[in-house]
């Protein structure tokens, strides 16, 4: 049973099928470890002990009938705090939204619990939602599974911390502009941030709608692959792959810039594995990325502002100075600077398409940095402002021009390598992921 706990999603799966795995036990060893562990509460928003326990019955009884739901029934998930979740709290990381209780599941949650996954908890997130760090003094700050002292990623941070401390197999979380591929990128996951509006984002809380996404972090690409189906998205064959012939631009453009030592040496170790497997793999600049990235203030803080401002005249007293800082810059964004970013990046993004068109993906190091110690950017908000921005400037590259995106662990700690793939090219991408896992292992 203590196995388990490590295992991925698709082996408990294929452990339940087997009947090798009691879908009720496997549930009850991850709510012991959740108890048991010194951290859970930092992890951990709200357990939901006895919809786990009454989902697991369910799945037991399929599994004893031969009428199981889908390859991950049985399996528990870890939910994002964001996630609404029917007669239980959802309250995004902000004491705004303090005992907020939804009636009806996010319809993410209400398709995966249909192909049978079990529902173990809320899990902690940067105030709502805008924060790459993971730091949140209004209610908690997950674990980094590799430095304690140091940011655990956001601002999904939670949802990575309960996989890395092996207290969920498989967590579901959502990206806006790079908070799944952060937090899997420092605690040493796959994160998978599929192409905007592919999965509904219905019944999540949202930060930025325009650019609000859901996505898996896990232990494998299959595990990615599986939740996304699970969740409403395709089926991915992943079967006879393999990166022959494949063709990968390395992104010089902005991507590349200062990229810190640790990192940096991961990714080139990761490049050549790549390119030993039999991936074709050139550099050079793409311009318009640099273009993309001068939109982001109007089209990010606008948008999130323009939701969260009823309750920020109402209790933003109640918000992390940081956090309340960055989200009413909005309140001075007109409506034809956004109107106009929003022309401004859609002929962007046909320009970025046009120019990638020839490559299955680009590639850059999903965190030019290494995760910040918390004293640091807690202590100083010049350094907080410098280093968030810094910490989610690649991935949000993939939020900006619309694409599909993949972190993959490097097996150097807190470095992750990232893939991305043009809209609407998700299962052609989690193919590659799962090419790419085999080289680097």
């Amino acid at each position: 049973m203590k196995d388990w706990l490590t295992m991925t999603a698709a082996d408990l799966g294929r452990g339940i099928a087997a009947g090798k795995i009691d879908p009720v036990a496997l549930t009850e060893a991850y709510l012991d470890a959740i108890a048991a562990h010194p951290n859970a509460d930092d992890i951990y928003a709200r357990v939901t002990r006895d919809r786990a326990l009454s989902e697991a019955l369910a799945t037991r009884a399929r599994a004893i009938l031969g009428t199981r739901l889908g390859p991950l029934d049985g399996v528990p998930i870890s939910w994002k705090d964001l996630f609404d979740t029917a007669g239980t709290a959802t309250e995004a990381g902000t004491a705004m939204m303090a005992g907020r209780v939804p009636d009806r599941d996010a319809d993410v949650l209400a398709h995966a619990t249909a192909a049978g996954t079990i529902c173990l908890g809320k899990t902690h997130l940067s105030e709502i939602a805008f924060s790459g760090l993971g730091y949140n003094p209004i209610t908690a700050t997950p674990p980094n599974i590799n430095d304690a002292d140091a940011c655990p990623g956001g601002s999904s941070s939670g949802a990575g911390a309960s996989v890395a401390h092996n207290l969920a197999p498989l967590a579901i979380g959502s990206d806006t502009g790079g908070s799944v591929r952060i937090p899997a990128a420092w605690n040493d996951l796959v994160g998978f941030k599929p192409t905007h509006n592919v999965l509904s984002t219905k019944g999540a809380v949202p930060l930025c709608t325009s650019f609000d996404t859901v996505g898996p972090l896990a232990r494998s690409v299959e595990d990615a692959a599986l939740a996304f189906a699970a969740m409403g998205g395709a089926a991915v064959d992943l079967n006879g792959i393999s990166l022959a012939r494949s063709r990968f631009l390395i992104l010089d453009t902005i991507a590349q810039d200062d990229v810190e030592d640790a990192p940096k040496r991961a990714f080139e170790t990761a490049v050549e594995a790549l390119a030993k497997a039999g991936a074709q793999i050139t550099r050079g600049p793409v311009p318009c990325v640099a273009r993309a990235f001068t939109l982001s203030a109007p089209l990010y803080t606008g948008e999130a502002y323009s939701y969260w401002q009823p309750h920020i005249d109402r209790d933003g007293a109640k918000m992390y100075d940081r956090i309340f800082e960055r989200v009413t810059a909005g309140k001075t964004v007109l409506a034809t600077d956004y109107l106009q970013a929003w022309d401004t990046l859609m002929t962007l993004r046909a320009t970025y398409a046009q120019a990638t068109a020839g490559y299955d993906a680009i590639l850059c190091p999903t965190v030019p940095i290494l995760p910040p110690k918390i004293a640091a950017i807690r202590d100083d908000e010049a350094h907080y402002v410098e280093r968030n921005l810094t910490t989610l400037r690649n991935t949000r590259i993939g939020n900006l021009l619309g694409l599909c995106g993949l972190t993959l662990p490097t097996h150097t700690p807190s470095c992750g390598v990232m893939m991305m793939a043009v809209g609407g090219a998700d299962a052609r991408l989690l193919r590659l992921g799962a090419a790419a896992e085999k080289a680097l292992a």
